[in-house]
């Protein structure tokens, strides 16, 4: 597993970005989110060693812009290069995740006819208005490897017509002393969704303020994803 973020920076876009964790830590640091800049770790994939070997060894995940988005508009002009490296090492396997999924047809190569085998595309939603807008238009795009990520959930939704030829749902709570809680129920029946169609479950991530069987429990941030593996629901 490595991690490959060619730029830094994001805007919050939907109601599933407001106690964004990217946006909290750079303000403690000082940091201004919204400037969108180059990273010095920009081409990271096709970094050499002293014998003219990838550092990044073949076989690999690379989860590529998770601190910031893929698509975001002010990296227009670096993408190309991205996509240059990934197509280069084929080897490599990369996921990204979008809020931004409307962007995706104008921001792929002029080679990706229907997606490249080494990439995987996770389109994020958090209520039933982003999960019908976003995912309807998902469902048509020409993407080789496709997930959906239900992270922050701050609603029951229902995405089951928008399972066809995708590999993965993750579910996940949100995480902050204010976080809108997540119900247990919401949870179970995304998975009950997933199984119904055939398609993988991930329950990642349990919310700060957590609700199963009409008791709302309040967690550590730290505990958040062991507790959700405690759960013993992935499928």
């Amino acid at each position: 597993m490595a991690m490959w973020n060619p730029w830094r920076g994001c805007h919050k876009y939907s109601e599933g970005c407001k106690y964004c964790y990217i946006h909290k830590g750079d303000s403690k640091r000082n940091i201004d989110t919204n400037l969108i800049v180059r990273t010095d770790k920009f081409d990271v994939p096709i970094v050499k060693n002293k014998s003219g070997e990838y550092k990044i060894k073949a076989g690999q995940i690379v989860f590529l812009c998770f601190s910031t988005d893929f698509l975001i508009e002010e990296a227009d002009s670096w993408r190309q290069e991205c996509w240059a490296m990934i197509k280069e090492r084929s080897d490599l396997h990369f996921i990204f995740l979008t809020k931004r999924i409307e962007r995706f047809m104008k921001c792929i190569p002029e080679d990706w006819r229907d997606g490249y085998d080494n990439v995987t595309v996770g389109c994020t939603i958090e209520n039933q208005d982003k999960a019908d807008y976003l995912l309807s238009l998902f469902s048509t795009l020409p993407i080789k490897h496709k997930n959906i990520i239900c992270q922050p959930l701050i609603e029951k939704v229902d995405i089951e017509k928008y399972l066809n030829k995708v590999e993965l749902v993750v579910v996940g709570g949100e995480s902050d002393k204010n976080a809108r809680p997540l119900n247990y129920d919401w949870v179970l029946d995304i998975r009950g969704q997933c199984v119904r169609k055939n398609v993988h479950f991930e329950f990642r991530q349990c919310g700060s303020h957590f609700i199963k069987e009409g008791k709302e429990y309040n967690l550590d941030v730290k505990k958040l994803c062991k507790q959700a593996r405690k759960a013993n629901i992935n499928c």
